[in-house]
């Protein structure tokens, strides 16, 4: 029997956020005696998919100091020696991909994925001269070392890799497939509106994403607040935790429409609350590299709005989505949410199927994932 393919995804922490979710879709559903998923992360405090990671028989390492270049290296290059050797590097930390991929290549790891899941050009554009050229350096390193270039969505692609990335053979976009499964259990909506404490009629406005200012929680707020002048009844129902989750609680405070917000916390059990919990899902993000949560919620069948800051592949074409420009007014949101949550009358048995007959299903992903890990190692 051949040894398994040993993979080693490189990230900051496996946090409950969209790119750790879709790597955990993929540990559960690749074939484990096959590839072996290892996980090194930048932090030594436990995150909310460790204990899952290491009941599924995978591995975790911790490398500290990224911000200290040479006492990382020497960390990243031991963890390579002797916990290795590793076939794949599969690195998820965008510009700091060029660094992670370089050491790979001393290391002699055959190989090593550079794989951008967001779109920074908005912050890069404005970034101050070192910065800039640290993203001109990691660049090169990524062109240099990388033996493959990996993004989630063609803005992420453009963001990393610039729009050379089109013509370069080594590149390619693979949507992070998803478990859509947990979305045709049946739920009690009743049930699940009263454990969050929302009323059987509220008017529900769902999001999902960490407190994270990519995320534009305040924008949320404010569209929120101009919903309350035409539907008293809507209730802001937000999932996730984050480190402005305290300031987003203050500002609902001061705006006085803290008491028709409800915040569910860091959750394992979305699909659950996007099915018994929402009339609507409400994605105003400044910007994102795919914005799987957005795929979810059309999975659960609901009426979806998103910002001009996603792109438009997270439209699986089931008739659900409508775009807004994300500098537009909070009244202008406000109506056009009420608008489509009027006007959409998809089912959501039709939804599902439709969302699992698309590229975002983990088992159309999957061999395009095992294919790109299998590409360059010696039979």
């Amino acid at each position: 029997m051949k040894k398994p393919i040993r993979v080693l995804h490189v990230l900051g922490a496996m946090e409950r956020a969209g790119v750790e979710t879709w790597l955990m879709h993929l540990l559960r559903n690749i074939d484990r005696d096959r590839y072996s998923m290892e996980f090194l992360v930048l932090t030594d405090r436990r995150a909310a998919y460790d204990d899952e990671i290491e009941s599924l028989g995978s591995k975790l390492h911790v490398c500290l100091s990224p911000s200290n270049v040479l006492l990382f290296s020497r960390r990243f290059l031991r963890i390579l020696r002797e916990q290795g050797p590793f076939d794949v590097i599969h690195s998820h930390v965008h510009y700091y991909s060029g660094l992670i991929l370089r050491l790979a290549a001393l290391a002699g790891a055959p190989v090593r994925i550079a794989h951008s899941h967001t779109d920074t050009r908005q912050m890069d554009a404005v970034s101050p001269l070192h910065r800039r050229l640290y993203m001109r350096l990691s660049r090169e390193w990524i062109r240099r070392y990388a033996t493959r270039r990996l993004a989630a969505s063609v803005p992420a692609a453009d963001s990393l890799f610039g729009p050379g990335w089109r013509s370069d053979p080594a590149a390619l976009i693979i949507y992070c497939g998803l478990d859509f499964a947990p979305f045709g259990v049946q739920v009690d909506r009743a049930a699940v509106r009263r454990e969050l404490g929302l009323g059987e009629s509220d008017f529900v406005v769902g999001h999902v994403g960490r407190f994270v200012p990519p995320k534009n929680h305040d924008l949320l707020l404010r569209i929120h607040a101009e919903m309350l002048r035409l539907r008293p009844d809507a209730r802001l129902l937000l999932i996730g935790g984050g480190p402005l989750e305290n300031d987003i609680r203050e500002t609902a405070n001061r705006m006085g429409t803290a008491d028709r917000l409800c915040f569910a916390g860091d959750r394992p059990d979305v699909a659950r609350l996007m099915l018994g919990a929402m009339d609507v899902f409400v994605m105003p993000s400044l910007f994102e590299g795919l914005g799987l949560a957005a795929v979810e919620s059309q999975a659960a069948g609901l009426p979806t709005i998103l910002s001009s800051g996603v792109p438009p592949e997270a439209d699986t074409e089931c008739g659900l989505v409508r775009f807004v420009p994300v500098g537009a007014p909070p009244s202008t949101w406000a109506r056009r949410i009420l608008e489509h949550a009027r006007q959409t009358s998809v089912c959501q048995a039709d939804a599902l199927a439709c969302v699992s007959n698309s590229h975002f299903n983990i088992q159309h992903s999957i061999p395009a994932i095992c294919q790109l890990y299998s590409h360059g190692l010696e039979p």
